[in-house]
């Protein structure tokens, strides 16, 4: 019975920093990307439609945001990544990506693009899709949050 749960609990702990490493890698590399041209015009049609990013391209340009954007997704990639010297810096790196995701969820509802035309509100275009995805990393961010917390409290 012993061996079950020691494999259980291996196999929970090895998805755990599956989870943390990957939620990083994303979040890291996709900030590191906004620095890219095509990037800036990637994210056009996400940051007009939204009501508080298109404030905040008026005033600092799309460039500019995308830089700010992209400065913060490091910053908080490289916090989450931290964990093992860091847990509760990592516990805030996670919930700052679970408020960054559930910014992004917001752009479904804000971004005609990314519903198919015609089809109805539930019918996805491909950058739908791409936003959708977000969900799978906010519940990341979710448990990477509770694992960096628990960590801290045990120290």
């Amino acid at each position: 019975m012993g061996t079950r749960h020691a494999s259980t609990d291996g196999l929970a702990s090895v998805g755990a920093s599956v989870l943390r490493s990957a939620l990083a890698t994303n979040i890291l590399w996709i900030g590191a990307l906004k620095f890219k041209q095509y990037e800036v015009e990637n994210d056009e049609p996400l940051v007009t439609s939204s009501p508080l990013f298109s404030s905040l391209r008026k005033r600092l340009g799309a460039q500019r945001l995308n830089r700010l954007i992209g400065v913060t997704e490091i910053a908080v990639g490289s916090l989450i990544a931290a964990k093992p010297f860091a847990p509760r810096a990592a516990a805030i790196g996670s919930v700052a990506a679970a408020g960054m995701f559930l910014t992004t969820l917001s752009f479904l509802a804000t971004t005609p693009e990314a519903r198919q035309q015609g089809q109805g509100v539930f019918s996805l275009s491909q950058l739908g899709q791409f936003l959708l995805k977000d969900t799978v990393l906010l519940g990341a961010a979710l448990v990477t949050a509770g694992d960096s917390l628990r960590v801290a409290r045990q120290r």
